[in-house]
């Protein structure tokens, strides 16, 4: 298990070392310039070159990236273009609201999503069965802003009963924190629960078909125990992917989201950062996607030989 682990953490180095060099090209190549939203719309050419120099703009592209990959080898993020604050103290005060409403989402995401797809499994062909079915075809098919927009116009405006808006840290209060997370999880979580659901009803439909699932029906075992001990147990490794492919997912949910409700999280610094195009920030956050996403690869990969042992020879 440590080999596999070893390897595994070894092949995401070269990953990150071709996502970074992308990253820097494509920020560069396209349209735009970061010293002309900086000096603003009545800079002089003369200001536009001094900002451009200042910045090292002005230097050779492969220079720009040597040095910029060797702040990176010595754990530096650089500073903002804009406000001059460190990139690394930007991404952690931005950390706390959007850990908070990941988490959530998670946690909301599971807990319903896994008892609905076992349920349509086992109604398979019935009306609880549809339902489910149409619910997940629905969560696919709406948008996430557009789900935020009718949960602020339904349980904000209308019903006054959670805030349209904004994000209260725990330290205001657990009431106040879990307020402010209610109506972004439910939207965000939409497609997760579509997403979980489905899947799971595929996989415990296709197990409840082997060979063993009838012995363990012809030893008297109640269906309960044959869908949950048995049935669920051999499905795990599909549901285990979807569920971290949708944790994965989240990273580009969380941007949308936290723009409707304008949460105050790392989403939220994206849309800042690329329409100010502020490339420290936005190489920093891209590399720090893709890391996030390269480790949840990983535990995934891990969990599959817990599951399932044979996997990892």
């Amino acid at each position: 298990m440590i080999s596999f682990i070893a390897r595994r953490l070894l092949a995401t180095i070269p990953v990150l070392a071709m996502v970074a060099v992308i990253v820097f090209a494509m920020l560069r190549l396209t349209p735009g310039d970061p010293a002309a939203i900086i000096a603003g719309d009545s800079a002089t050419p003369e200001q536009l070159e001094q900002i451009r120099h200042t910045m090292g703009l002005d230097q050779p592209m492969y220079l720009q990236l040597f040095l910029w990959l060797g702040q990176l080898l010595r754990g530096d993020l650089g500073v903002s273009l804009l406000s001059g604050a460190s990139v690394t103290s930007m991404i952690a005060d931005r950390a706390g609201p959007s850990i908070a409403l990941t988490l959530s989402t998670i946690l909301v995401s599971v807990l319903l999503a896994l008892p609905l797809g076992i349920v349509a499994a086992w109604r398979q062909g019935k009306l609880l069965d549809r339902s489910v079915m149409a619910g997940s075809v629905l969560g696919f098919s709406v948008p996430v802003f557009v789900i935020g927009y009718v949960l602020i116009l339904v349980f904000a405006v209308n019903l006054h009963w959670l805030p349209i808006q904004g994000y209260k840290p725990m330290s205001d209060g657990v009431g106040p924190f879990v307020r402010s997370l209610v109506l972004p999880t439910l939207a965000l979580s939409t497609v997760y629960i579509a997403l979980i659901a489905r899947i799971t009803r595929t996989s415990l439909i296709e197990v409840m078909g082997e060979d063993f699932i009838r012995t363990a029906r012809s030893k008297g075992l109640r269906e309960v125990g044959v869908l949950l001990g048995h049935a669920l147990r051999n499905a795990a490794v599909p549901i285990v992917t979807v569920i971290g492919i949708g944790i994965a997912m989240l990273l580009g949910g969380v941007v949308v989201t936290e723009s409707v409700f304008n949460f105050p999280g790392v989403g939220r610094l994206v849309v800042d950062a690329v329409l100010s195009r502020d490339y420290p920030v936005i190489q920093a956050l891209i590399l720090l996607f893709a890391l996030i996403y390269v480790l949840i690869n990983l535990a995934i990969d891990i969990l599959y030989t817990v599951l399932d042992p044979r996997i990892r020879y």
